[in-house]
């Protein structure tokens, strides 16, 4: 196969995986690990490919926020999962900071039985956990961002920075071990920030298909965590490593 031909076939392998190794490269084109690497140099150039600990993934900046309707129906079951596994940590009288987005709705479906004090920046989980009497419910205020229906801006900010909740669960659309929880603006990367900045346990929700992607800001590095909540589609080798950070690892299965 000629080097371009080569070349394809590692994208269009890509495509199908959310990371691959070298070892798994050279098995589907049958070269060897030296040229592989030469091709992923290549390909790294033409800013195709990111490599990260543990493999190859394709370029994957996330620019801009995605609303709430284009998330809504994707890996449905890996966040019903997710919640279902982070409601298991949160016991009765807890105190809880609750990001926004549609794995943050979904745990909060699962957290109407108890009793809690918690603390919001999305509508939405606002709104449906209010319906619960047991359950006092604050919103941080702010400037309503229109695509994810939650709040933002610096008054919310100054909120999450005097809570010292019991819990903070924080929620992503791109995440990685080189760069951290990612945020395509600095002021959603600071309320994420921000809203882990006390809490005891700071618990990060995120289906794998957002491992390897990014943004422009960094919102916090995985080692300020201490439990990370995702599903067995995690790539092996970044479980491995994940596992080498001073934190929890729970992996969801359907």
């Amino acid at each position: 196969m000629t080097g371009n031909g080569r070349l394809d076939q590692i994208l269009n392998y890509l495509k199908g995986q959310n990371l691959v190794t070298v070892e798994q490269l050279v098995e589907v084109t049958n070269v060897s690990p030296a040229t592989i690497r030469r091709d992923l140099i290549k390909l790294d150039q033409q800013g195709v490919i990111s490599r990260t600990h543990g493999g190859v993934t394709l370029n994957r900046f996330v620019a801009d926020q995605p609303t709430t309707g284009e998330k809504q129906g994707r890996n449905l079951a890996e966040k019903k999962a997710i919640a279902h596994a982070a409601a298991a940590l949160v016991k009765n009288g807890d105190s809880v900071v609750l990001d926004a987005g549609t794995t943050a709705l979904e745990f909060a479906r699962q957290l109407t039985h108890l009793q809690l004090r918690v603390i919001t920046s999305d509508l939405h989980v606002a709104l449906f956990l209010s319906e619960f009497k047991q359950i006092e419910v604050t919103i941080i205020g702010g400037r309503i961002d229109d695509s994810s229906q939650s709040c933002i801006g610096e008054h919310g900010r100054q909120l999450l920075r005097q809570l010292h909740p019991e819990i903070a669960f924080v929620t992503c659309n791109s995440w990685s071990l080189e760069r951290g929880i990612t945020a395509p603006t600095e002021e959603k990367a600071g309320l994420k920030a921000d809203l882990c900045y006390n809490a005891r346990q700071r618990i990060l929700l995120a289906d794998s298909s957002k491992y390897g992607a990014y943004s422009l800001f960094q919102a916090t590095p995985l080692e300020r965590l201490t439990h990370i909540i995702t599903d067995q589609n995690l790539p092996e080798t970044v479980q491995e490593q994940l596992r080498h950070l001073d934190l929890e690892l729970i992996l969801t299965s359907l």
